[in-house]
């Protein structure tokens, strides 16, 4: 009954009905209450498989664990490293998407369990910031019982993403500093696209010479990258524990039509009006939102509080 409580508040205070936020009267509405009762019965005492090797769930199961009343487990023997590594030994073969659900369906496979949760990470140019590096998190919830498939992005520019060839040991040490080493692991090869004789989670000084030493005498140089593995990179994992949050906000969104969790935004529709001349502009003018189970659509008009927009973004007048 505390659990169900602390969720009951959790819910009625945050993301009922598609994330609109509603005072909340402790038992005054009965109809929300059976809504946050119905979500919380679908979770409560469930067991719930993380599918990861590189100890994700450190972040994940307590989030998980006091929000949804699951209990949250992993098998260290789960190699999802078979689906693609950051370093490049097997190169990833899909979309971070269909990466994600493999890791689902191989994490049923393996435990047994209905309900599983994979993540995906991807790092590169930064989408929206020039010359500066992004880290997008998909994390993936797949319930079988309940016919369920709930996902959730976190991008950021806070990683500590990098690489570079380096020929001396002053170098090196200004790229680990830089990246934050040695609370985050680094890399050492040959060159930057061999994977033979490669060194992976460095955390300690001293060895990180030693490769160092070792590579350069045999090969002149050295490559150096940023170990992107959630259990080398503190960083990464805190961006893993945001797309976390955003999951818990989808899941306790609910379709105003069937009351299945997961009812959130599938579509941007542009067309914002100019305030100057009134054509529409690229900017979002509505959201539209989708239940996964059943399908119902929304549409909502005008999400980031604006409804018009300034002539600077307009085609038209600011051609």
């Amino acid at each position: 009954m505390k659990s169900a409580f602390h969720f009951c508040t959790r819910i009625s205070a945050g993301l009922l009905q598609g994330g609109k936020k509603t005072p909340f009267r402790p038992f005054a509405d009965p109809l929300a209450i059976s809504l946050i009762l119905h979500v919380f019965c679908m979770f409560e005492g469930r067991s719930l498989f993380i599918a990861t090797r590189h100890c994700k769930e450190q972040v994940l199961a307590p989030l998980l664990e006091q929000a949804l009343g699951v209990r949250c487990f992993t098998d260290p023997g789960l190699d999802t490293d078979a689906l693609g590594t950051f370093s490049g030994e097997v190169p990833r073969k899909s979309d971070p998407l269909q990466t994600a659900r493999e890791k689902c369906r191989m994490g049923m496979e393996k435990s047994g369990c209905d309900l599983v949760l994979a993540s995906e990470g991807s790092f590169g140019p930064h989408p929206h910031l020039f010359f500066v590096p992004g880290n997008e998190e998909l994390l993936l919830l797949i319930d079988a019982k309940n016919d369920l498939e709930i996902r959730a992005h976190c991008l950021s520019a806070d990683t500590n993403f990098g690489g570079q060839e380096v020929f001396y040991e002053s170098e090196l040490l200004e790229f680990a500093r830089g990246a934050r080493f040695p609370s985050h692991g680094l890399i050492l090869r040959k060159s930057q696209d061999e994977t033979d004789g490669m060194a992976k989670g460095i955390t300690d000084q001293n060895r990180l010479l030693y490769v160092f030493k070792d590579l350069k005498t045999q090969y002149g140089a050295a490559y150096v990258e940023t170990d992107m593995r959630a259990l080398y990179n503190p960083t990464r994992m805190r961006v893993i524990g945001e797309a976390a949050q955003q999951l818990l906000t989808r899941i306790q969104s609910l379709c105003p039509h069937c009351q299945s969790p997961g009812f959130w935004v599938s579509e941007a529709i542009p067309g914002l009006p100019c305030s100057q001349c009134g054509r529409p502009t690229r900017s979002t003018y509505a959201h539209l939102y989708q239940c996964q189970k059943c399908h119902f659509q929304e549409k909502r008009e005008f999400p980031h509080q604006k409804t018009r927009e300034d002539p600077g973004y307009c085609d038209f007048c600011n051609p």
